[in-house]
């Protein structure tokens, strides 16, 4: 039996695994912190670690839960590292990403969603149902700013290339935030857009599961 640890994506839950199927698995939930003054992301990846209690746990992430993932493997033994809908270094990251993240601009920019342009972050999350925009809607206006703050920042300032031995990546070929050009994905969902976590949750899990099957 494997013991899965499951990250959600930017300041999101667990909800956002609801639709999955997993049999013969004991399954956990990585809850975020908030963050402290100017902490690290190697020392934030390990207060986030020490929610982990079994040796060589498999860690599943979505978007930046799979960031996460790689970041703690560096400081701990795991079984695997499974990212869905999510990027494997800084050079899977779109170019817009990349250059925020060289400027600084994002320091410069109000981080707090606005009404006006949450279509186009809909759009771009690929919400398709009542459901996902209902919960992406409560995930913004529950969001810490000290954990958005910080976060935005370490997304955009990512410079990982480092891998784990057994990585199984997951993508959308519609997949708008990270874009597929980049991304080299052992799965593609043809028609996945970013949450298809949700409205393609049966690929999602058939992937999944059988990628759980061969370790």
């Amino acid at each position: 039996m494997n013991h899965l640890y499951f990250i959600s994506g930017f300041g999101s839950d667990e909800k956002v695994f609801s639709k999955l199927i997993l049999k013969d698995h004991e399954v956990h939930f990585i809850q975020w912190l908030i963050p402290v003054n100017k902490e690290s992301l190697h020392d934030y990846a390990k207060r986030m670690a020490a929610q982990i209690e079994d040796d060589a746990p498999v860690l599943i992430g979505l978007s930046f839960g799979g960031m996460m993932c790689i970041e703690i493997a560096k400081q701990i033994p795991t079984k695997a590292v499974i990212l869905i809908s999510s990027i494997k270094s800084f050079k899977e990251m779109p170019f817009w990403m990349r250059l925020a993240g060289t400027t600084g601009i994002h320091h410069l920019i109000p981080l707090k969603s606005f009404k006006l342009i949450e279509p186009i972050e809909n759009y771009n999350l690929g919400l398709e149902t009542g459901e996902e925009k209902e919960m992406v809607s409560a995930y913004r206006k529950n969001i810490n700013q000290k954990y958005s703050n910080w976060a935005i920042h370490v997304i955009l300032t990512w410079k990982n290339v480092w891998k784990p031995k057994k990585l199984f990546h997951i993508h959308g070929k519609r997949d708008r935030m990270f874009p597929i050009g980049k991304i080299k994905a052992d799965v593609v969902i043809p028609t996945g857009g970013h949450m298809m976590i949700m409205n393609r949750a049966a690929e999602v899990n058939e992937a999944l599961n059988k990628i759980l099957a061969t370790l």
